[in-house]
């Protein structure tokens, strides 16, 4: 945890623990209070490689379902237009990563176009 970034373990300690010298403990404890600190904690987040926690995706996948089922009542969902953005997508996914789409028939992409564009 150290090694990979002592400030955010530092901020960790303190806000968990009010512990704000890490230096003054022995090895042992540290090592177990650093085991302790809880899953959406700075470090154990940028260990996992997770930019928000488990609960916030937990609950951006209930808003994406609640979006989904309204949206599924709807005229648009009939003609399958304007389905709601993910949120969860939003969130964990890289902003700078690109779609790749695929047609069999030139008729299918000038309706995504279409799509894509507004126009349908």
């Amino acid at each position: 945890m150290l090694r990979e970034d002592e400030s955010a373990m530092i901020c960790d300690l303190a806000e968990t623990y009010g512990i704000l010298d890490y230096k003054a403990l022995p090895v042992g404890l540290l090592a177990t209070l650093c085991c302790g600190l809880k899953e959406n904690s700075r470090i154990k987040m940028k260990l996992l490689g997770m930019k928000v926690s488990m609960e916030t995706i937990l609950l951006a996948s209930i808003v994406d379902k609640l979006s989904f089922l309204v949206w599924s009542k709807t005229k648009d969902a009939e003609e399958g237009i304007n389905q709601p953005d993910s949120i969860v997508r939003i969130l964990t996914c890289h902003t700078n990563e690109r779609q790749i789409l695929s047609f069999a028939t030139e008729e299918e992409f000038e309706a995504a176009k279409a799509r894509a564009q507004g126009r349908l």
